[in-house]
């Protein structure tokens, strides 16, 4: 740490070189905001201004980056990691790589303290662990240094795949990776395995001649069985399925929750809109005109969360599950949950014409959609009818039926009428408005594909999420009100680097983005206004989509970009999401509202729960994405030869990712199959054109394309191009521009070249 030893060297009218603070960065990650760097460099006054305009310059040369509110360098790992341990160096010290890509190129190097005294955790190889993660001084050694946080669930180098019999009575295991070979098994390595049986294996030392081998470590389930695809997702992806059984004990054990220290609230008419198919229910809503005279227009909203906090406490076994887990994991053929069905589906789903334990909110406002005021009330409910999207939908426009018919003036009329003040109050704060259409699979009874359909977005929709955003919005004012630690759902803006990168994408279309550190979402607003209805609407939305920061949890907070809002906290799903539990749990301690509150350790955690969940959501993202390009690639591989309208979503150096609209699967066609010109790619314009003819293919380009290959249990199809490239204005101009600047890099003294 260099804190002292700066404060030490500071004197009066003292301005330290950019390499002074880019060192400071670097060696004090957890303070590297801009009151802390100016603190430690004792600047004030102007100064601190020169030390602002500094640090915007090093951002816009791309030596900075901003994440929360603390600066990094490009490139560096997060404070708060999770790392893999893969060997020892000479001195027995552990090695560790992040789990997750930082930028290009080979991952840097961890080398992983361990306690001397034996109270921290003891990691070994092999390990997935969380840690704070230093940068190092020693150019010969590890890049960075990791103090151990918590150690995840022991990791193998076990491979998953698909055991198959071929006709010659010999055995293989089909991959379930894109980039795992196929291996063979000797009989005496079968351990009972059977044809389409889902395995475990370790692979052995490749040989120099054939297949590697490898033997059968466990049998996990067979693929002719209903959720065999998802399966494999699970065990890909360690997501832990199956409940311990002192916490199934824990969940069958508690009694339900009772009125005592609850506001009654069973007369008032709340109702929960889901999907059709929902199991479990915690969200209930409900509205009415605001009657005081000085705000005229004005509407009240409720909006009631399932009470997970009264059942699930910290440090229980219950608890220690449901942080491991951090939310549940949706795949079309099942759900993987967060807490035991006891708990989701029962105590805490607000079934219709049951008492429930629930935490409500209840927000007042003005006829324009300004919030004016909100409470907070722990609460026993009753919720009054369980409707569908399509059933609330449907009564609004005319067609109510048996359950929607009594309750559709009293009831849905006040709500649809509130979201239309809500809306108001959207449409002045303006978020980011993607339009990027959301496909769902629909299963047969045996778990095979039957159709992809996009359903139709409907004001129902749009009527709970609105509420529920506003709704995590008081949580989150409430709880800093309070000055009560919490866990906030973070976005930041687009890095200066994407900023640019779109802008010189946008600039080939004729469009152009204001340039400044400071964007905001109607800024990209403008520009998908102005494509909407044209050839490259899709285009540009997708392009824009890829420019975003990720969302992620912190107990920092940085607001939220996309939906343009200042403080935001996830609040409103504690049945799958352990930060609503967490939101819920700082509500009962801030506001007194009885047992179940954060305790004292558990806020002492939270940049280490922030950090744990964010990897759990990604997690479960990819585990979906890959479940869905398993089943489309099944759904398919009948489909050999066929020819498919197609849309281009990726385009690299080795060729083009296609997307087929009406399935929402992707698949790959190598550019060297494109034909005789030689093809160059242009990163700024997202396309491949060929270096003789200028013509070439570009991202969001609608093509025809032929289905040539498909690995069904790795979710890989490979297509051949049938459209002939089309010309791409600027291509030319774009190659020699790159070759110059490619020889001007060469050309520098000590240059290098800038890596992207």
């Amino acid at each position: 740490m260099r804190t002292a030893d700066t404060r030490a060297k500071v004197r009066d009218n003292y301005r330290p070189s950019r390499d002074e603070i880019l060192r400071y960065i670097a060696e004090n990650p957890d303070r590297a905001g801009k009151r802390d760097i100016a603190k430690a460099f004792a600047l004030r006054g102007e100064d601190r201004i020169w030390l602002k305009d500094v640090l915007r310059d090093l951002q816009d040369e791309g030596l900075l980056t901003k994440e929360r509110k603390r600066l990094a360098r490009v490139g560096a790992l997060p404070h708060v990691a999770v790392l893999d341990i893969f060997g020892r160096d000479a001195d027995g010290v552990l090695l560790a790589h992040p789990t997750e890509v930082i930028g290009n190129g080979e991952p840097p190097v961890i080398a992983i303290r361990v306690s001397r005294g034996g109270n921290g955790p003891t990691p070994g190889i092999g390990d997935r662990v969380l840690a704070k993660t230093f940068p190092t001084d020693d150019p010969a050694g590890p890049a960075y240094t990791g103090r151990v946080m918590k150690i995840f669930e022991k990791r193998t180098d076990a491979v998953l795949g698909v055991f198959r019999v071929l006709k010659d009575g010999t055995f293989r295991i089909e991959p379930v990776e894109r980039r795992q070979p196929e291996l063979v098994v000797d009989k005496e390595f079968q351990n009972g395995a059977k044809n389409g049986d889902l395995v475990e294996v370790e692979p052995a030392r490749a040989s120099r001649y054939g297949l590697p081998r490898a033997k059968v470590l466990a049998v996990l389930g067979s693929l002719t069985s209903e959720k065999a695809v998802s399966m494999i997702a699970i065990h890909a992806h360690d997501i832990p399925h199956i409940f311990p059984a002192d916490v199934i004990a824990q969940a069958e054990a508690v009694k339900p929750a009772t009125l005592a220290g609850r506001e009654d609230w069973r007369e008032l008419p709340l109702l929960t809109i889901d999907p059709a198919d929902a199991k479990d229910h915690d969200d209930a809503v409900f509205a009415m005109p605001d009657t005081d005279e000085k705000n005229a227009g004005g509407v009240i909203v409720t909006v009631a969360i399932a009470d997970v906090a009264a059942y699930v406490r910290y440090g229980t076994a219950l608890d220690r599950e449901a942080l491991k887990r951090g939310n549940s994991v949706y795949f079309p053929d099942r759900v993987v949950p967060m807490l035991p069905e006891r708990i989701s589906n029962d105590l805490c789903s607000l079934r219709e014409g049951q008492d429930r334990p629930a935490i409500a909110v209840r927000m007042t406002f003005s006829a324009d959609g300004h919030k004016l005021r909100h409470s907070f009330h722990r609460v026993m409910m009753k919720s009054a009818a369980k409707l569908a999207y399509q059933q609330a939908q449907a009564a609004i426009d005319g067609a109510p039926d048996d359950t929607t018919g009594p309750i559709l003036d009293t009831v849905l009329k006040p709500l649809w009428d509130a979201y239309a003040i809500l809306k108001r109050g959207r449409d002045t704060r303006q978020p980011l408005e993607l339009d990027l259409p959301e496909r769902k699979i629909l299963l047969k009874q045996d778990g095979t594909v039957d159709k992809v359909v996009v359903p139709e977005r409907l004001d129902a929709h749009k009527l709970i999420e609105e509420f529920m955003i506003q709704a995590n919005v008081a949580a989150a004012e409430t709880l800093e009100a309070k000055r009560q630690a919490l866990v906030y759902r973070i976005h930041d803006a687009p890095s200066l680097a994407k900023q640019e990168s779109l802008r010189e994408f946008l600039q080939t279309l004729g469009l152009s983005l204001a340039r400044g550190a400071q964007m905001l979402p109607n800024q990209f607003n403008g520009i998908l206004a102005r494509v909407r209805g044209a050839d490259n609407e899709g285009l540009v939305n997708e392009v824009v989509l890829r420019s975003q920061s990720q969302a992620e949890y912190s107990p920092a907070n940085i607001g939220h970009f996309g939906l343009n809002l200042k403080r935001y906290a996830h609040f409103t799903s504690p049945i799958r999401r352990y930060a609503d539990l967490i939101v819920h749990r700082g509500l009962i301690a801030a506001l007194g509202l009885g047992p179940g509150g954060l305790t004292q350790d558990e806020a002492e955690r939270l940049e280490e729960v922030s950090a744990l969940i964010s990897a759990t959501e990604r997690r479960a993202m990819a585990a979906e994405r890959d479940t869905v390009d398993r089943l489309i690639a099944a759904f398919l591989a009948e489909r050999i030869d066929d020819r498919f309208g197609a849309r281009i979503s990726g385009v690299t150096k080795s060729g083009l990712f296609v997307q087929l609209p009406q399935y929402g699967a992707d698949g790959f066609i190598p550019v060297s199959t494109l034909g005789g010109d030689y093809y160059i790619y242009d990163e700024t314009a997202r396309s491949l054109f060929g270096e003789r003819t200028g013509k070439g293919y570009q991202l969001a380009d609608r093509v025809e394309v032929r289905l040539i290959e498909v690995a069904p249990m790795a979710g890989a199809m490979r297509f051949e191009m049938l459209t002939e490239p089309k010309p791409l204005p600027g291509s030319k101009r774009s190659f020699h521009k790159a070759k110059g600047r490619a020889r001007a890099s060469q050309s520098r003294p000590g240059s290098r070249g800038r890596r992207r």
